[in-house]
C-alpha cells in the first residue's frame, strides 16, 4: 500500500527510526499505532511482491537486495588490526537493502535463545582474552515477546524437548517434513539424539490474513512474492502505515545523527535517491540499522561532545562484533531426495545446545539438515559439489546432474565469543558512493568458536554416516571472512563504563537516543538470532512507549 502519511521534515516527530528490518519494521508498527508519529528511513528501495524473482544470477551472485557493486559493495576486511583491511569478494557485513531489510530474504530459521545464554558468564566464568559478559535481562523476562513475535510476526512450529519453556503454544503448526528431515531423523535415532521440527517464520496455513507456504523452494536468499515469509515487510510495515502515524521513506542513506545544545538527539541528516542531503527532525531517535550499520552510523556522529562516535563514552561501540561460527558437512544419497523444493529447514537437533566442560571449550550449538547451496543450479556448481570431482567437463556435469536431487547439507551452527579485537570501524580510505567512511570489519575467530565448529562438524559428518550417505564430505573450516548474523556492536548492559545501552535499549550518553537491533547482544547465541533481534523490539517499544507517554524522553 502507498504511504497514508508524510511528515514535515522541519517539524520534530516524535521518533526517527533508521532501518526497516526485524527491529526497525516492529518498531515502526508498535510505536505508529500507539499513536505517535514515527519517520522510518531506509537506505533501500521500497520493494513489493511483483519485485521478487527467482532470478538466482541477481538475486545470489549480484547481490541485488544488498546494493552489491553499488553502497556497501566498498566493505572492507582484515583478520586483526596489524592487515591492511581489503575489499573482498563477499560483503563481509552482509545484509539486505531493502524495506523490511534482512527480513525479506532470510532463511527464517526461528529459534529462541535458551535461559543459558543470558548468564553464561555468571555460571561458566570469565574467559581469557574475551568481554564475555551476562546479559542485563533474562530469558523470562524476554519470554513473553518470543510469544508475541509467535502470534504477530507469525511462526510455525512444536516444542521440542530441548527447547526453553513457553507460555503459549505456536500459533501454526510445523512446515511437512522434507526428504532431508527424515534422512536427520534417520541418522539421529541411530546416535541416541533427538531431531525435532524446526520453527520457521513461514506460514504452514493461512494466518493473519495471508497465505501459506507455496513450497517454491526460494527461501534462503529471495523475497516471499506470496507473502508468506514473516517478513516485517509482509507482517509488520503494511499496519504501520495503515495506523496514519508512520511514514516509510525509502532511498534514504543516514550519515549523521545531530545533536542539540543540550546534548540530546534532534535531527537525523541523509542523502536521498538524487544524493541531496536532507534532514528530520525528531524529538527522538532510535537506531534500528543493524549491528554494523548502526555503530557506523554512531561513529561517523562525533562531535567535541563525543569525539570517539555518539554515545561512546564507553568506548564500546564498534567492539565485541560477533557472526555466529558455522560449518558444513555434504552427503549424496541412492535415492533422489527432490530437496530443492519446500523451505530450506524442516528438521534440528539441539542435543549440544549448551556448554559441556567435558568437551574442554566454551560453545554449544545447533545441527540442520536443508538444501543449502544445493538447492539452486548456480551456487549448487559453484559451492556443493564433492572435492576429488574436477571442476569442469563431463565428469562434472555428470556429477552435478547425479547429486543436484539426491545431495543435502547438514549445517552446524554455534557462538562467537566477544572480543576487542573483533570490531566494526570506519575505513580511513574506502568510501560508499555517498562519500561516506566504508564499514571496516576486523575479525578473527575465537579457538574456543573453531574448536566447537568442529566438534559439531564431526558430529555432522556421523549424521550422514547413519542416515545411509553413499559419500560425504566437509567443507574446510577456514577463519570467518563475512557473515549476516551482525551482532554486538552496541551492547545493552547496566554498568556505563562497558556497555552502549542499558536493559531498555536506551543510550547511557544520550537520553533521547536508543539502538535496538543485533548491536545491542552481549553473547551471539547459537547461530540463528532473528527472533531474539524482534523479541527485544517488541519489548523496546513497550519500554520506549511507556516513557514517552510519561514525559520520559
Amino acid at each position: 500500500m502507498a504511504n497514508s502519511v508524510s511528515f514535515d521534515t522541519r517539524k520534530a516527530v516524535d521518533f526517527v527510526i533508521v532501518g526497516s528490518g526485524s527491529a526497525g519494521g516492529i518498531l515502526a508498527k508498535e510505536l505508529s499505532t500507539a499513536g505517535f508519529d514515527v519517520v522510518v528511513l531506509e537506505q533501500g528501495p521500497y520493494r513489493r511482491p511483483a519485485d521478487f524473482s527467482h532470478d538466482e544470477y541477481s538475486v545470489v551472485i549480484l547481490e541485488e537486495m544488498a546494493d552489491f557493486g553499488n553502497v556497501n559493495s566498498r566493505q572492507t576486511f582484515r583478520h586483526d588490526d596489524s592487515e591492511v583491511a581489503v575489499q573482498t569478494m563477499r560483503q563481509p557485513a552482509g545484509y539486505a537493502q531493502t524495506v523490511g531489510g534482512s527480513s525479506v530474504h532470510y532463511t527464517a530459521n526461528f529459534w529462541r535463545f535458551r535461559e543459558i545464554d543470558f548468564k553464561e558468564r555468571s555460571v561458566h566464568g570469565p574467559i581469557s582474552g574475551t568481554n564475555f559478559a551476562d546479559w542485563p535481562i533474562s530469558y523470562a523476562d524476554l519470554e513473553p515477546y518470543y510469544t508475541k513475535v509467535d502470534w504477530e510476526i507469525g511462526v510455525s512450529g512444536a516444542p521440542g524437548p530441548n527447547d526453553a519453556w513457553r507460555s503459549k503454544p505456536y500459533p501454526m503448526p510445523p512446515m511437512p517434513i522434507k526428504s532431508s528431515g527424515v534422512l536427520l531423523e534417520r541418522g539421529a535415532n541411530k546416535l541416541g539424539l533427538t531431531a525435532q521440527p524446526e520453527p520457521l517464520a513461514i506460514l504452514s496455513q493461512p494466518f493473519n490474513g495471508r497465505m501459506p507456504c507455496m513450497n517454491c523452494g526460494y527461501c534462503m536468499w529471495f523475497g516471499c512474492e506470496h507473502g508468506a515469509k514473516s517478513s516485517t515487510l509482509s507482517a509488520m510495515i503494511p499496519l504501520a502505515e495503515a495506523s496514519g502515524h508512520c511514514e516509510i521513506r525509502p532511498n534514504s542513506a543516514v550519515f549523521r545523527v545531530e545533536l542539540d545544545e543540550r546534548g540530546r538527539a534532534s535531527e537525523v541528516l541523509y542523502y536521498d535517491i538524487d544524493g541531496n542531503e536532507r534532514g528530520q527532525r525528531a524529538k527522538a531517535v532510535i537506531l534500528a540499522a543493524n549491528g554494523a550499520e548502526s555503530a557506523r552510523l554512531l561513529l561517523l556522529s562525533e562531535s567535541s561532545r563525543f569525539p570517539d562516535g555518539l554515545a561512546n563514552s564507553s568506548g564500546y561501540v564498534g567492539r565485541n562484533f560477533m557472526y555466529n561460527a558455522h560449518a558444513g558437512a555434504f552427503g549424496v544419497f541412492p535415492e533422489p531426495l527432490n530437496d530443492y523444493k519446500g523451505v530450506q529447514v524442516t528438521r534440528i537437533i539441539h542435543d549440544y545446545y549448551e556448554t559441556d566442560e567435558k568437551r574442554g571449550f566454551y560453545g554449544g550449538g545447533g545441527i540442520d539438515a536443508r538444501p543449502l547451496f544445493s538447492a539452486h543450479p548456480i551456487m549448487h556448481a559453484l559451492l556443493s559439489m564433492p572435492p576429488d570431482v574436477p571442476g569442469w567437463g563431463k565428469a562434472f556435469k555428470d556429477e552435478m546432474a547425479w547429486n543436484f536431487t539426491r545431495q543435502m547439507t547438514i549445517v552446524a551452527s554455534t557462538t562467537s565469543l566477544a572480543m576487542d579485537r573483533n570490531n566494526i570501524t570506519l575505513d580511513p580510505e574506502s568510501t560508499d558512493r555517498w562519500g561516506r567512511p566504508a564499514i571496516r570489519v576486523t575479525y578473527r575467530d575465537h579457538p574456543d568458536d573453531l574448536a566447537m565448529a568442529a566438534f559439531l562438524q564431526d558430529r555432522s559428518m556421523e549424521l550422514l554416516d547413519a542416515a545411509g550417505a553413499d559419500k560425504s564430505w566437509r567443507l574446510p573450516l577456514e577463519p570467518t571472512s563475512f557473515g549476516y548474523h551482525l551482532l554486538g556492536t552496541a551492547r545493552m548492559g547496566d554498568d556505563p563504563r562497558t556497555s552502549v545501552v542499558d536493559a531498555e535499549h536506551r543510550s547511557h550518553d544520550v537520553p533521547n537516543l536508543f539502538i535496538c537491533d543485533g548491536s545491542s547482544f552481549v553473547t551471539s547465541g547459537r547461530g540463528q538470532p532473528t527472533m531474539t533481534i524482534m523479541a527485544l523490539a517488541f519489548r523496546a517499544a513497550d519500554r520506549i512507549g511507556a516513557a514517552a507517554a510519561a514525559g520520559e524522553i
